[in-house]
């Protein structure tokens, strides 16, 4: 029986209750002519209530300007509403939320998790003043989940808390065996994927530009460096900073000092790809013909950098998706998996033709 047209339901009261100020479901009920409870499950979303029931009382909310109490309503399903988002930077404290890759992946999740009905609270965790910064958020009771844009260099941090927090999700690699959940994208095969493309434009002498620190950019390299092994090509690692602020005066330094040991880059990141690029051409170097140059990420900013940047892509968008159901899942309970994801190549101008 649909409780929306049950004779309880019929108009108790409704002489002037439209102009009346509407406080309560019992208010809004004499409005609608049904009880209290059916505007209670209506305003839920119950398919106890008829559709038609469900939407003229949905849109006299709205016309009233009423809303549940939401707070009450948490209090009841023991839930906040609020999903966790933690940068952590145990591998670059310099670091800032404004990163064009944190910020890309930040707006994907955001439109994910807001589309669920959830809100964010958003911090950066520097591990190094704060060794428990994942624990306090987890153990807050102000979030109902957490998701960490990348592991840092805080794997076994976030698989200790991940023993007994299960709704968590990392941005990130993954490793046979471990407990948390990531998605991300194989970031050796892209490394691989990479250093393949600069020797079949023709380089030998490769540069592989970031610091390793990360897992993720420690698997980059470690993919570029497979390859070089299996040809015989040389490979020179240029440590540089993930901040743009400090990149920039350690790439001028290095790629001046070393510029004769490498015809090939294979940067960490596209923010390093590009700020490689600016000082190329103010030492004179034509790219590609006198330097190739592959960046990592595939940002919106890679299309727009002179020549564009040929780069690795990750999937951002779809992996900020994942995340939020593999997130959701967990919250209600559902056991949840790792996500590895293929990089792409996308072919720009900052690498030559195939030899």
């Amino acid at each position: 029986m649909d409780p929306g047209n049950t004779p309880e339901d019929k108009q108790v009261e409704n002489d002037g209750a439209e102009t009346a100020k509407v406080k309560t479901l019992a208010d809004l009920g004499r409005i609608a002519g049904v009880t209290a409870g059916t505007v209670s499950r209506a305003l839920a979303g119950s398919e106890l209530v008829s559709k038609r029931t469900r939407e003229r009382i949905l849109a006299l909310a709205s016309e009233h300007g009423f809303q549940l109490n939401q707070i009450a309503s948490k209090l009841r399903s023991k839930r906040t509403g609020m999903i966790g988002v933690v940068i952590p930077l145990g591998h670059e404290r310099s670091q800032h939320i404004s990163d064009p890759f944190f910020m890309t992946l930040l707006g994907h999740l955001a439109d994910e998790i807001t589309e669920r009905g959830y809100s964010i609270v958003l911090e950066r965790a520097i591990p190094e003043e704060k060794p428990d910064w994942l624990d306090r958020i987890c153990g807050s009771g102000m979030v109902d989940g957490v998701i960490l844009i990348g592991q840092s260099d805080q794997f076994e941090t976030i698989e200790r808390v991940a023993a007994t927090y299960r709704p968590l999700v990392a941005w990130g690699s993954y490793h046979v065996g471990q407990r948390h959940c990531a998605v991300g994208t194989d970031n050796r095969a892209g490394g691989a994927l990479a250093a393949r493309r600069l020797l079949a434009g023709g380089s030998k002498r490769l540069a592989f530009l970031g610091e390793t620190t990360g897992v993720e950019i420690a698997e980059r390299f470690a993919g570029v460096r497979d390859v070089a092994e299996q040809v015989g090509a040389s490979l020179l690692h240029l440590p540089c900073h993930m901040s743009f602020e400090l990149m920039t005066g350690e790439l001028e330094g290095l790629l001046t000092q070393q510029g004769e040991r490498f015809d090939g880059i294979v940067a960490a990141s596209d923010l390093i790809a590009m700020t490689a690029l600016k000082i190329l051409h103010g030492q004179g170097k034509q790219v590609p013909s006198d330097v190739q140059v592959i960046g990592y990420d595939d940002l919106p900013l890679a299309t727009q950098t002179m020549p564009p940047l040929t780069t690795i892509r990750q999937d951002i968008s779809g992996g900020a998706r994942e995340i939020v159901q593999r997130l959701q899942s967990a919250i209600a309970g559902g056991d949840i998996a790792s996500l590895v994801m293929a990089p792409s190549l996308i072919e720009r101008e900052t690498t030559r033709r195939s030899a």
